[in-house]
């Protein structure tokens, strides 16, 4: 069950983006994040209501996305175009985080003696996007009975972005150390409102 997160949807993600930031960027918080409900439907999973969301459970540090599909003939249609809303939900959310990531490492004494910006790690970013996404899996789908919405809820787990990340040629070996040891700091930092 999910205890906190925040709902990203079409209708809502412009406003949801400047409360994400908001978030990143404003002062500490005494406990856990409380979100309301941005949809509050009655007799739904948490998950729907709560939305897209970065968390951490006893299961882990998670990236929780959740997508959703309006009503079709094709059912098994219906439910991939939710699906694919869910892991591009997870797409937008591990991107702010490696964003967060990112500019502490360039503001970092040892990306600054090797010369690193912001630009090289944004490049970097996309490609480590697409790469974790494979990763992604769809762990629960609830259809609506009276409106038949599919929605869809992917996870992408924390470590195994880090362990895939340690596979990744390419990428800045300063940043990718520096995510090894300062990413779980930064995730939580982010989960629990903290500034950043």
């Amino acid at each position: 069950m999910i205890k906190r997160g925040f709902f990203l949807s079409n209708a809502v993600f412009p406003i949801t983006c400047v409360v994400f930031l908001v978030s990143l960027a404003g002062g500490c918080s005494s406990g856990p994040t409380k979100v309301e409900s941005d949809l509050g439907l009655k007799g739904v999973p948490d998950w729907v209501n709560k939305g897209t969301a970065a968390l951490k459970t006893k299961d882990g540090r998670l990236f929780h996305g959740v997508g959703s599909a309006k009503a079709m003939d094709d059912l098994s249609f219906q439910t991939s175009v939710a699906d694919n809303r869910a892991r591009a939900e997870i797409a937008r959310i591990l991107t702010s985080y490696m964003e967060v990531v990112s500019r502490d490492y360039v503001a970092s004494q040892s990306a600054r003696e090797q010369g690193y910006t912001q630009a090289n790690a944004s490049r970097e970013i996309s490609n480590v996007t697409k790469v974790n996404l494979s990763g992604s899996r769809i762990i629960g789908h609830w259809r609506d009975k009276k409106t038949s919405m599919v929605y869809s809820i992917a996870e992408l787990d924390m470590q195994q972005v880090k362990e895939t990340l340690n596979q990744v040629s390419t990428m800045n070996e300063g940043l990718k150390g520096y995510l090894t040891t300062e990413g779980d700091n930064i995730f939580d930092r982010i989960v629990e409102g903290g500034s950043h």
